[in-house]
């Protein structure tokens, strides 16, 4: 039983990890303005800096999950 709970935990805290990356990288798109253009986001430098650390936090959940035992 646990084994599987650590399968489990591993690929949701991978899925978590990943859709945080994704969510960063729109976020600095948006903040360069070269993505989604129309939104209050757009060619504002602050969400470049969110963006760049949320995917940051989302890269480090991502190792985390799968190097841990």
């Amino acid at each position: 039983m646990g084994s599987l709970f650590n399968v489990v935990f591993r690929i949701v805290s991978s899925l978590v990890g990943i859709l945080m990356i994704c969510v960063g990288g729109i976020w600095i798109l948006q903040g360069l303005n070269i993505a989604f253009l129309d939104s209050f986001m757009a060619n504002d430098k602050q969400w470049v800096l969110w963006g760049a650390v949320l995917a940051l936090f989302g890269l480090g959940q991502v190792v985390w999950s799968n190097t841990r035992r």
